[in-house]
């Protein structure tokens, strides 16, 4: 297990609860998206600065996507990164993040076949997937990604059958298991916008159950499909309040399922676009004191929620982070607690 080296620089943090443990890394409770923003040359500066302040702040979770900005944000945190690590950062403390399945402009593989591309704009193709590990690793200047998702796998459903998407999910955990033994990716997942929330059974619903069988099948019981990503937030509770999961124990949340399997669940869209962070209810602010705006108050909502292991934020400015790392001093409420404030709801 990893010693929470980097979490020792942040006392205060730490000592409220900030860190948590996945996979036996020390990771941070909130953690820097990159999604939104122009594609222009001021919005790099601004990412690239975004990251830098989040890392010197105490978030050591990077999530990204190949197709953000259209590779721009994978090449901006690659900047703040090398920044970063001539300060004297040390790559094993950082978690970085990214995705790949959608089709980016100047960056297809050539020779990508038509069978291989669903809906024309999404691909879990094993050549295709190795092409994008290996454009993220450039764009980011590391050798080894900490995490690579399938990005919304989901989007296949609607244009295959149930047999062809677990089939090509199959091979392509063959492919990531590769990518594993090569060191070029520690872990991967699915990040997720609709697959974890809809109900059983769902024509384009996602089982965790069922994508854990199938990374089994490709890896063994060692298998290294570790993490998912999917929307958390006090508009969206369904990765909590949904039982969609088949158990021994009857139907489960997506999220006690994770638990069950030894998945960490990182939380999207925790502020839902910067809509959830103003005109939160008053009762919102009473049950989760110790904060001065309402973004931060959607925030520790999302990282209170049992399960969660990280909550995602997009900022694309220092002053975002400055304000949001304001959580980090504010231990969130447990499981017990955050229950009888919140009750589920779907």
């Amino acid at each position: 297990m990893q010693e929470m080296q980097f979490a020792s620089r942040f006392p205060k943090p730490e000592g409220a609860g900030f860190y948590r443990m996945a996979q036996g890394i020390p990771v941070s409770s909130l953690g820097i998206g990159s999604y939104l923003g122009a594609m222009d040359d001021e919005t790099d500066r601004a990412y690239t600065e975004a990251v830098c302040a989040a890392v010197r702040g105490g978030i050591n979770f990077i999530d990204t996507s190949l197709n953000y900005r259209h590779q721009r944000s994978e090449r901006n945190i690659g900047a703040a990164l090398q920044h970063l690590f001539r300060e004297g950062i040390n790559r094993a403390d950082l978690i970085v993040c990214t995705k790949a399945g959608f089709l980016v402009p100047n960056a297809v593989p050539a020779g990508l076949s038509q069978d291989d591309i669903a809906g024309g704009m999404h691909s879990m193709a094993p050549a295709f997937l190795f092409d994008q590990c290996q454009r993220s690793r450039k764009n980011l200047g590391l050798e080894t990604l900490d995490v690579l998702y399938l990005h919304n796998p989901e989007a296949q459903l609607r244009y295959v059958t149930r047999e062809i998407f677990d089939d090509r999910l199959r091979r392509a955990f063959e492919l990531l298991e590769n990518l594993v033994a090569k060191n070029q990716i520690r872990f991967y997942g699915a990040a997720t916008w609709d697959g974890f929330r809809k109900p059983a059974g769902h024509a384009e619903g996602l089982s965790l159950g069922k994508i854990v069988e199938l990374a089994s099948q490709a890896g063994g019981k060692n298998h290294h499909f570790r993490f998912i990503q999917l929307p958390v937030n006090l508009a969206t509770r369904e990765a909590f309040a949904l039982k969609n999961e088949q158990s021994t124990a009857g139907l489960v949340t997506t999220l006690d399922a994770a638990e069950w399997c030894g998945i960490t669940a990182v939380a999207s869209a925790s502020l839902m676009q910067a809509r959830l962070s103003r005109g939160l209810p008053d009762e919102v602010s009473e049950h989760l004191p110790g904060l001065q705006t309402d973004a931060q108050r959607a925030l520790q909502f999302v990282r209170s929620v049992p399960g969660v292991r990280v909550a995602l934020c997009g900022m694309s400015h220092a002053a975002h982070v400055t304000e949001n790392l304001r959580i980090a001093a504010v231990p969130a409420p447990g499981r017990k607690e955050f229950l009888e404030m919140f009750q589920p709801s779907a």
